[in-house]
């Protein structure tokens, strides 16, 4: 399959066979990189970094991925280029793609990521944006197949929280174009807006997957093979607003009684991370002493069991990226 010179904006770029090519491509260069095989297929190429936001995964997986296979990168982090403020997106896209032969871009606006796809004339990958996260998607998925016991067609699972964000979108565009069964369990003021949830509607009718979007807990594990949530306090909220989100989401923690409603005693617990489980952050320990709380969107006693393959997903954002710009630059 050929995807050379393609852009990843967001998961609907990708047919779901070109994903499943994806997931297997990220399958062999990870058996590759574990037995020390290194056929350096990105040799003389150079990648451009561009984070808006900090990073610790996305940046870490593509660096490494990038010389993994030979390439050169130029981090570009925030302050480090005139990126829309002196130059406009379009301006700098055009720049830089006449200097590097690949572009990730993590930021905030998923018009800037569009942007540089449009007119960079290299690929353009998109590491985050407040819209869409397809690189972890792919880590997801691969996570997922490694794990279910069963082919990912046949895989339910569940994300509980904040379904307005960026993960929870992708999470449930994606299980529709893969033909998943996808369910999102947020308070009714926190569900995946109309748009989002159409999009889902009409993938699911093309690829048979089935799309559940509801608040209520019990229903919406029930049978998952998966239960996935995210950060609560990662858009940017100011500390003021704590306290509203966290009596809003509170009745979502994912804990033990969640895990035990799935009825699944082989049930998987994924989180993108980074995730306040416990009090060993500064944030955990504030949360603990303004609300006592020892763990936020997760609790500890699941993020540390034997369910949790959190760390599995997340160096599986290595192989996945390294995927992605092998099969587009290469």
């Amino acid at each position: 399959m050929n995807l050379q010179g393609r852009n990843l904006l967001k998961e609907t770029d990708l047919s779901a066979e070109e994903f499943r090519y994806l997931l297997d491509l990220a399958g062999d260069l990870r058996a590759e990189k574990r037995a020390r095989v290194r056929p350096l297929r990105l040799a003389g190429r150079t990648i451009a970094l561009v984070f808006e936001k900090s990073s610790t995964r996305t940046l870490s997986a593509f660096e490494v991925a990038a010389y993994d296979e030979g390439a050169q990168v130029t981090y570009l982090g925030p302050g480090d280029s005139h990126l829309g403020h002196k130059e406009s997106v379009r301006d700098t896209a055009q720049v830089l793609g006449r200097m590097f032969d690949g572009i990730e871009f993590r930021g905030s606006a998923q018009e800037a990521v569009e942007t540089l796809g449009a007119y960079a004339g290299v690929p353009v990958w998109n590491g985050l944006t407040d819209q869409w996260h397809p690189t972890q998607m792919l880590a997801d998925m691969l996570t997922m197949r490694d794990h279910a016991g069963k082919p990912l067609d046949d895989v339910s699972y569940c994300y509980v929280g904040d379904g307005r964000d960026n993960v929870a979108n992708s999470l449930l565009v994606t299980g529709a174009l893969l033909g998943l069964d996808v369910r999102i369990c947020a308070p009714p003021e926190l569900q995946p807006a109309a748009g989002v949830r159409e999009l889902a509607d009409g993938l699911a009718r093309n690829s048979g997957a089935n799309t559940l979007v509801t608040d209520d807990l019990p229903r919406a594990v029930h049978g998952a093979d998966f239960v996935y949530t995210d950060v609560w306090l990662s858009m940017g909220e100011p500390e003021d607003s704590w306290a509203e989100r966290i009596e809003l989401l509170l009745p979502y923690q994912v804990n033990a009684k969640v895990l035990e409603a799935t009825g699944n005693p082989h049930v998987k617990f994924l989180h993108c991370l980074p995730a306040l489980h416990d009090r060993e952050t500064s944030v955990g320990r504030k949360l603990g002493e303004r609300y006592g709380l020892d763990g936020l969107e997760v609790t500890d006693e699941v993020f540390s069991s034997p369910a949790s393959v959190v760390f599995d997903q997340a160096e599986n954002r290595l192989h996945t990226i390294k995927a992605l710009m092998v099969a587009t630059v290469a």
